[in-house]
């Protein structure tokens, strides 16, 4: 993985932008130095991917990857406030470029204008450090959490719906800290539910500040990862009630 290669120097304005940083403890200066040569893929720019790839652009992640194949429409600037009303049409890769270029130049933005699929996921994957999943269908979740499964990739997972968000993060090729494997996407989520069960936000509707809180605490957990400090939410499951102002946490391990 790219952030354990060789330190990578950080230029005067680079410690300047990043000086809040530097000055914490558990980040300095090499921790600044591993987000510099990290490389993060992140899936979807829309409500989740957002924040995340704002929030790691402004952190100085080195490399950040986008996949998407959609473009910005009026009804997703409610929640995906990467894109603004002059980006109405355009691709939403290459609004989120132009935005997240703005927030720091440092910071190289790699483009995938397709649909991620069981397929294609796996090979994307593997040219990254980790994954941060902002998907809003479970085909393209299951097909991510297999692909980083079978790679070695971490996997911050999410999903928000209505006033409801949850977000996790998967490595299940390592053993925990008391001796067994860490669960995967699918001992949590053993099969996709049925058709028409869970609507999609465009059917039940979803308040856009919700997205905000859940993809920032996503990019927390990358920049845990990256760094390696505190403890991540392998086996957790952090649960988000907006309207009720609650956080719990479950927690879950890989089934027999």
């Amino acid at each position: 993985m790219n952030i354990n290669q060789p330190p990578s120097p950080l230029t005067p304005e680079e410690l300047e932008r990043y000086a809040r940083h530097i000055v914490l403890p558990e980040i300095g200066g090499a921790g600044q130095q591993k987000l510099k040569r990290a490389r993060v893929l992140v899936i979807g720019a829309g409500g989740l991917g957002a924040p995340v790839l704002q929030y790691l652009a402004a952190a100085g992640v080195g490399t950040l990857g986008i996949v998407d194949d959609d473009t910005v429409s009026l009804s997703n600037l409610q929640r995906q406030v990467i894109h603004d009303t002059d980006a109405v049409g355009i691709s939403k890769l290459e609004s989120a470029k132009a935005a997240l270029l703005r927030i720091n130049p440092h910071v190289s933005v790699e483009l995938h204008d397709f649909r991620l699929t069981a397929e294609n996921a796996e090979a994307l994957v593997t040219q990254y450090d980790l994954v941060v999943d902002g998907s809003d269908n479970f085909a393209t979740r299951y097909a991510v959490a297999d692909a980083c499964e079978a790679v070695k990739r971490p996997l911050v997972h999410a999903a928000v719906g209505r006033f409801d968000g949850s977000i996790t993060v998967l490595k299940p090729f390592e053993i925990s800290a008391d001796g067994v494997q860490n669960p995967s996407y699918r001992d949590l989520f053993p099969e996709a539910p049925p058709a028409g069960l869970v609507p999609s936000c465009a059917e039940a509707g979803i308040v856009g500040a919700l997205t905000g809180v859940i993809g920032t605490l996503q990019a927390m957990e990358a920049i845990k990862l990256i760094t390696g400090i505190g403890e991540p939410l392998v086996g957790r499951l952090l649960l988000y009630d907006a309207l009720a102002a609650r956080f719990d946490t479950v927690r879950y391990r890989r089934r027999a």
